[in-house]
């Protein structure tokens, strides 16, 4: 090696390990006044203790959120892996054999690998549903996941349908009864317990079950269960319809006031939460003059114009008697 590559090489290490301990030092420097930088660990910030100026916020506790007090709960309390949950089967604690035939660098497998991985994939598939039990239920909270996805619900109403249909499962409600409208049944029941119903018809269009087969299942389950569902609230609706149909701020203030009326007048009594609603956001609309006709709250409802007709009527009578004021 000459004498001259000896010494570029000399200068690049230096660069380099100037570089590093400027970075070193802006990350405990404060941009402003020059400062020192410390950690406020119990609020997770960075602030200058010369000026104040907070350099970060919000930083990540990379640490366990439980506590322990000795070596003994210490190790009872550490665990790896995803947390358990009540959507799969096996509580997501089975080992699960990726489709993709690549090693852990990328790289393609050989043939020979590959039927070995495929083998390792049935043998797998097989000890996850031993009996029928898992089988039911895997079949069943698959549904339960892909009936969600499609209405839109959130995690929460998921997990506590899987709880409902493992209840019904564990006190064998299922004999004479399909999977898809036990599962169905126990979304619409999770739904109006998370106070985020969906009508029975919004349910049919995504079931692969009628809606007579649904409503029965459903008032089995409550009734053999002891569920205890209050009847949906037609302003839990509104907000939704007035979302798909691009109205103001101002429509979903005035809607809730005139459902609130009719709550009070006894008018929703009987009577459809879903088209209480629909005709609500209607006659909120023509309240505050916006254009939205009769059709699109129908569609965005899945109701008749009928119902709409008949039921905003009824709400603009109370408005017109005075109620509100």
């Amino acid at each position: 090696m000459s004498e001259s590559e000896s010494t570029i090489r000399t200068y690049t290490r230096e660069d380099e390990s100037e570089t590093s301990r400027s970075q070193r030092e802006s990350s405990t420097v404060c941009p402003e006044c020059s400062g020192q930088l410390l950690t406020d660990e119990e609020h997770g910030e960075t602030v200058c203790s010369d000026c104040g100026l907070v350099v970060e916020d919000d930083a990540v506790d990379r640490g366990p959120e439980w506590r322990a007090f000795d070596s003994a709960e210490r190790d009872s309390k550490s665990r790896v892996g995803a947390p358990t949950t009540k959507m799969m089967h096996d509580k997501g604690l089975s080992t699960n054999i990726g489709w993709q035939n690549k090693d852990a660098y990328g790289k393609s497998l050989s043939s020979r690998q590959r039927q070995q991985m495929q083998r390792l994939r049935t043998w797998n598939e097989r000890f996850r549903t031993r009996d029928s039990k898992e089988r039911n239920l895997k079949q069943a909270l698959g549904e339960i996941d892909r009936m969600a996805s499609a209405l839109g619900l959130p995690k929460t109403v998921r997990e506590t349908a899987s709880v409902i249909y493992r209840r019904a499962l564990g006190e064998n409600l299922l004999p004479g009864r399909s999977i898809e409208g036990v599962a169905t049944a126990a979304l619409y029941a999770a739904a109006r317990q998370a106070g985020n119903p969906r009508s029975l018809d919004e349910f049919t269009a995504v079931s692969r079950v009628d809606k007579m087969e649904l409503t029965r299942t459903y008032r089995y389950i409550v009734r053999e269960l002891k569920l205890e569902i209050q009847p949906a609230d037609p302003e839990s609706y509104v907000p939704r319809f007035v979302s798909r149909l691009e109205l103001s701020d101002e429509v979903e203030r005035e809607a809730r006031k005139l459902l609130r009326g009719a709550k009070d007048t006894g008018l929703t009594s009987g009577k459809s939460p879903v088209g209480l609603a629909a005709a609500a956001v209607y006659a909120a609309a023509l309240l505050s003059n916006e254009k939205v006709t009769q059709s699109q709250v129908g569609d965005v409802a899945d109701i008749s114009e009928v119902t709409i007709r008949n039921r905003y009527k009824e709400l603009l009578e109370i408005d017109h008697t005075g109620v509100f004021n």
